[in-house]
């Protein structure tokens, strides 16, 4: 399974922004989706994940409320709307897809930078 992540950038705090990400390849594998992220220095963390009805979704305490993820089956693309962007947000954002209970396969990443 190949994974590309795209929609990362600058953002001013209080802003919004929309992370993308395709699967392509055995996506039959795949039981769920997911995004991640790095701060520097700072370890990977959880973000979201949901399975691709959409039905299941979990989110990180810290990203609650603010963001939304939103899978398509049918294109085989997951979604990260982000909204109320702080400058702890800054870190780079990885698309994962999961198979059944582990997180199998990742993306390259994408850098969202939240200025003041």
């Amino acid at each position: 399974v190949q994974l590309q992540a795209s929609g990362g950038g600058l953002v001013q705090a209080g802003g919004s922004l929309r992370l993308s990400c395709v699967a392509s390849g055995r996506t039959d594998s795949v039981t769920g989706m997911g995004w991640f992220r790095q701060a520097p220095g700072k370890e990977r963390e959880f973000v979201a994940a949901t399975d691709w009805s959409g039905g299941a979704t979990v989110y990180a305490a810290s990203v609650k409320g603010r963001f939304t993820i939103s899978p398509d089956g049918a294109k085989n693309t997951v979604s990260l709307q982000m909204n109320s962007l702080v400058l702890e947000d800054t870190a780079v954002y990885y698309c994962s897809a999961q198979n059944h209970t582990t997180w199998a396969h990742w993306g390259q990443g994408t850098q969202l930078t939240v200025s003041s």
